[in-house]
């Protein structure tokens, strides 16, 4: 699939190693409850989900957590009870143009951040759009800078 605002497509086919789900992968020395206590850990010190991954793979030595805990870790923690409120990529999208609004401010003649802020929101919409139809926000939920920036903050 094409890319939203480029001409380009992505790369396909992951190089990850094939290892059956819920088996641990080769040299880690961590047991599933462990990584479990550990996700948990990172979660309520309020780590978004992209660096409770990295941070597994990175420091803890957990290449993969799919193959150890058998589910991906948004559904594990949504599982818990730790999910956060909002999606963490429309989260990430808010927060960019959040800061792009910031920088208009000082900037107000940055046409090419401009049009990069048009693009940011349109993914916003469009992403707003898939998760009210997934019923993962309320229907009657509406991007706005000013609750976006709330939000973020909280």
């Amino acid at each position: 699939m094409a890319r939203m605002h480029t001409g380009k497509h992505g790369k396909s086919k992951s190089k990850k190693p094939i290892v059956a789900i819920g088996e641990l992968p080769k040299g880690m020395k961590l047991t599933k409850e462990e990584v479990e206590k550990l996700i948990l850990d990172y979660s309520k010190q309020g780590v978004s989900q992209a660096l409770i991954g990295q941070r597994l793979k990175d420091s803890d030595g957990v290449p993969y957590i799919r193959q150890v805990l058998g589910k991906r870790l948004g559904d594990f923690l949504k599982e818990k009870g730790a999910a956060p409120d909002f999606p963490p990529d429309l989260l990430s999208l808010m927060a960019r143009s959040l800061r792009l609004r910031r920088h208009l401010e000082k900037n107000r003649q940055d046409v090419h951040n401009r049009i990069r802020l048009m693009r940011v929101e349109s993914k916003i919409w469009r992403l707003t759009k898939y998760y009210k139809s997934r019923n993962m926000l309320s229907k009657d939920w509406r991007y706005e800078p000013e609750k976006a920036a709330l939000i973020i903050k909280g």
